[in-house]
Formats: C-alpha cells, structure tokens, sequence
C-alpha cells in the first residue's frame, strides 16, 4: 500500500520539511549520536538530523519512498544511511543512541508490540526510544492515520509497551495538523532505556 501511494506522485506525500515534532523536540539530538530511523519514509525527519550532524540510518520498505529521501538527501547535502528494509519481518542490526518511530501506526497491537521490542532491542543502554503519532480519537478526526481505532496510541498502552524504561516526557493534544487539513490528536513519547 506505501509504495503504491509514495510512486503515484514526483511530489513528496508529507513534504520535504520535518515534522514538527522534530523542531519542537529538537534539543533531544545531539550532533554526534547515532539514530534509527523505524520506517522513515520519504526522509523528511532522517534528513533533518543529518543536516544538524547526527549519524543517521534509515529503514524503509517502499522504493519510491527511498528514491525520494535520497534525492531529498542529496539537495541537502547531507548525509543519510538509506536502507531498504522490511521493519517487521527483518531484525535490527547493531545499537543506537535514539531508536525513533514518527508516525509508524500501520500495524495493530500484536505486531506493534513485536516491532517496539526490536526497537528497544535496537537502543543502546542509556539511550532513547522516541514515538510520536496519533491517539485514538484521530480516527474521528480524519486528518491522517489509519482508520483503525486499535493501532493509534495512549500514554497507557506506550507505558506498557515499554515497562523497564523510564518515561522522559508523554504527553496527549490536539492541534491544527501540520497538513492544514483540520485538527489531529497526536501523542509524544520519549524513554529511557535502563543502562
């Protein structure tokens, strides 16, 4: 389904600025560190933290997405580790300072809980698991997102999803989306993985 609706246009679904979750958490990366990008897309976010000197890699399973993000990366000049994958059938390699997820709610319950456990797997000790994405009441809303109830967020279920870490910040609001096509009800989500 991603790939069908990342190769019906040149243009870039999302656009080439990051998501505003990315500016306003933005004092959370430092230059230098090392970050997964889980299911990163046309590379708006990966390519962000490049340009600000983070060591990026990113994970996406749809070629027409990866074209994009490295077009994107290469306007930019920067530097992004693109790598064509399969988030949910292929494991991680290696550990990173920030394992991060924007907006990666196409799975239910069961997988989802299967594809955090990697990415906390994938964190170094000390390091940070990073999601932002929608909360249940988004699907009335109708402004992006899957139309199912069962794979948006709550500060519950993100809690129990990652129990030994230490919760940094959650928190649950709505706003104007960044689409300007009416309001969202996102969710932030960042933890420590125990050292």
């Amino acid at each position: 389904m991603w790939e069908e609706r990342f190769a019906a246009t040149s243009d870039f679904v999302f656009g080439k600025d990051p998501a505003r979750f990315m500016i306003e958490y933005d004092d959370w990366f430092k230059p230098g560190q090392t970050v997964l990008s889980v299911a990163d897309g046309e590379g708006r976010n990966s390519v962000h933290l490049a340009e600000r000197g983070l060591d990026v890699t990113a994970l996406e399973f749809a070629p027409s997405a990866l074209a994009k993000a490295r077009m994107l990366a290469a306007e930019r000049g920067a530097t992004v580790n693109f790598r064509q994958f399969d988030v949910l059938a292929q494991e991680f390699e290696g550990q990173y300072d920030i394992v991060m997820g924007l907006f990666i709610q196409f799975v239910g319950p069961v997988e989802r809980n299967k594809l955090f456990a990697k990415m906390q797997k994938a964190t170094k000790p000390g390091g940070l698991i990073i999601l932002h994405g929608y909360t249940p009441e988004q699907v009335a809303h109708g402004t992006g997102g899957p139309p199912f109830v069962e794979n948006m967020y709550t500060e519950k279920t993100l809690r129990e999803c990652f129990p030994t870490c230490e919760v940094l910040e959650v928190k649950e609001y709505e706003r104007e989306a960044q689409s300007g096509k009416g309001v969202a009800a996102y969710i932030d989500f960042i933890a420590r993985k125990p050292v």
